[in-house]
C-alpha cells in the first residue's frame, strides 16, 4: 500500500502486483524513493481524472527513469477510484506520472495491441480517501506554464509513505 499525504488529506492506494507486477513495482519504487514528495497534482479535470507525479510546485518537471512496458492488456478497467499510469501517445511511454479516475473512463481501457487501442494501465485502486479525491477534483483550474487544467492553488503531495506487505 502507498499513502499520498496531500495538503487536502490522505489517499491510500492498494497496488495490484498480481495483475500488473511491473507497473505496480515501478510506482512503488518511485514512491519509496521519495520521488513523489513535494510534487503536485498538476492536471485536474472533474468528470475525468486528477493527474500528478511529474511536477514540483514551480511546474518544473522531475527527472524520471526509463519508460515501462504498458500492461493495460491485463484487462483492468479504468473505473472510478482506480489509479493508472499517464503516458504520451506512445503506449509504452509511462514513467512516473499517474492519474486517479474520478469517474468510470471506459474509453481508456485496452482494446487491442495497437497505438490507438492499448489503453492506460490500471495498477491499483484507492482504498481510503476517495472523499479527498472528490475534494481535489473540484478545485478551480487555470492554464500555467503551457499546461491546461492546472489548479489555481497548489494541490501538493507533501509526503508519501509505503507499507510493504
Amino acid at each position: 500500500m502507498v499513502t499520498l499525504h496531500t495538503n487536502f488529506g490522505d489517499i491510500t492506494i492498494q497496488l495490484d502486483f498480481d495483475n500488473t507486477p511491473n507497473t505496480a513495482a515501478n510506482f512503488f519504487s518511485y514512491a519509496k524513493s521519495g520521488h513523489y514528495d513535494r510534487t503536485i497534482f498538476h492536471r485536474i479535470m472533474d468528470g475525468f481524472m486528477i493527474q500528478g507525479g511529474g511536477f514540483d510546485i514551480h511546474m518544473q518537471q522531475k527527472a524520471t527513469l526509463a519508460p515501462i512496458k504498458n500492461e493495460a492488456n491485463k484487462n483492468q478497467a479504468n473505473k472510478r477510484g482506480t489509479i493508472a499510469m499517464a503516458r504520451t501517445s506512445d503506449p509504452h511511454s509511462a514513467s512516473a506520472q499517474f492519474f486517479i479516475n474520478v469517474v468510470d473512463n471506459d474509453f481508456l481501457n485496452f482494446t487491442s495491441e495497437s497505438a490507438n487501442g492499448f489503453g492506460y494501465c490500471v495498477f491499483g485502486k484507492v482504498i481510503e480517501g476517495m472523499d479527498i479525491v472528490d475534494k481535489i477534483k473540484k478545485v478551480p483550474t487555470t492554464t500555467r506554464a503551457g499546461h491546461q487544467n492546472v489548479p489555481v492553488d497548489h494541490v501538493v503531495i507533501e509526503h508519501v509513505t509505503v507499507k510493504e506487505e
